[in-house]
């Protein structure tokens, strides 16, 4: 597999982004996650956005950071906010999560974040496995979401 950075707004990006908002529709009976997000909050040195591809060259899975600093919405000066972690269907069980989780972790770490933070749901059990059992810890809720009882704040100290 190859992961390289992407903008927020590249075909591929996108592409998966309409497969992860669609999973989040089955899952939660909705039209998926509605954050705010910008093609610019994923732009370094505040930001990076990456794709996986297989060996044809498909994009097969994705992940992203954005920096967030204290707003209001539970972030603290020095975040790094986690958005988008998604792998296919057929391509899970691979490691692909864990290794693009690793990379965002790296780049938010030298970007000079001290701390990401992610937000999922309580109807995704694989993506809570994964952030457990990479050391996350849960937070106080942040966020779009931080008054829906489904959602999930996890953090780790970079």
């Amino acid at each position: 597999m190859h992961i390289r950075p992407v903008p927020f707004d590249h075909p591929d990006a996108i592409k998966l982004n309409d497969q992860v908002q669609a999973e989040y529709g089955v899952r939660y009976g909705d039209g998926g996650d509605a954050t705010p997000l910008a093609a610019a909050d994923f732009a370094p040195p505040n930001g990076l956005y990456l794709v996986a591809y297989d060996p044809a060259g498909d994009p097969v899975a994705s992940g992203g950071w954005r920096r967030q600093d204290e707003n209001g919405e539970g972030n603290a000066d020095g975040d790094a906010e986690l958005k988008r972690m998604y792998v296919v269907e057929q391509m899970r069980g691979r490691g692909l999560a864990r290794r693009i989780l690793a990379a965002l972790e790296e780049d938010a770490r030298a970007a000079g974040r001290s701390r990401m933070v992610l937000e999922t749901g309580a109807k995704q059990p694989e993506a809570v496995a994964l952030y457990a059992s990479s050391g996350y810890e849960p937070c106080g809720k942040f966020g779009y979401y931080r008054f829906h009882e489904l959602s999930l704040c996890y953090a780790k100290s970079l």
